[in-house]
């Protein structure tokens, strides 16, 4: 019962309240985007949140050497996952197109070229909090939370769709089937490098989209 209450305190602190936040209306519009804030969510929030996450796991766990170790598993969930979730992605949004609707926060690109650095760095860093979090702490801790692969994967993509609910139903929709996929890969492969760097890119690859179309 404890690891139940330790992961779902961290999942509270670090993803939902900030989600919640959100959903009670903070952005529910198209916002500039902003060096100083993303930086300051960078440095005070993603990187203590990713250190928390990696404390609680070196200390507490026996980890195997092999899954955080970079390898050639990591180049190929990569090469994978990053294709497969563009063409989510993009699914989704010409399903949102057809059908109607869209997510309700959207953040503009950045401009100059501070910007877009400090977008890449900070992107890179939430991947990571992202993966660290809902598929490796969580699918690596699935025998002493008495889960199966499949009961593991369905817990961790609902807490990851639930944290992205404030981006709307089709961003919703797109948190669950790229969760869904992230986790598959990751108990196919023990790849936390590999679809990190790929969830990165493709976070970095909407803005660089939104850019150019707008």
């Amino acid at each position: 019962m404890g690891i139940y209450a330790e992961a779902l305190i961290l999942y509270i602190l670090l993803f939902f309240s900030g989600s919640a936040a959100l959903i009670t209306g903070i952005g529910a519009q198209a916002a500039e985007f902003s060096a100083r804030s993303e930086l300051v969510k960078l440095l005070f929030f993603c990187i203590p949140a990713l250190a928390l996450i990696w404390h609680i796991i070196i200390k507490s766990w026996k980890i195997e050497y092999f899954l955080i170790k970079p390898g050639r598993k990591d180049l190929i969930a990569g090469v994978i996952t990053l294709p497969c979730l563009l063409i989510i992605g993009f699914t989704v949004t010409a399903a949102a197109a057809i059908i109607g609707g869209s997510p309700a926060q959207v953040i503009k690109s950045p401009v100059t070229a501070v910007e877009w650095v400090i977008c890449c760095f900070s992107c890179i860093f939430f991947a990571y909090l992202e993966e660290s979090y809902f598929r490796f702490y969580l699918l690596s801790k699935r025998e002493e939370l008495h889960l199966s692969p499949l009961s593991a994967l369905i817990f961790s993509s609902a807490l990851f769709s639930i944290c992205h609910i404030y981006e709307g139903p089709w961003g919703f929709l797109n948190a669950v089937i790229s969760g869904t996929f992230l986790c598959f890969m990751f108990l196919r492969y023990n790849s936390l490098h590999g679809i990190a760097i790929a969830h990165a890119l493709y976070n970095i690859s909407m803005y660089v989209l939104n850019a150019v179309i707008n």
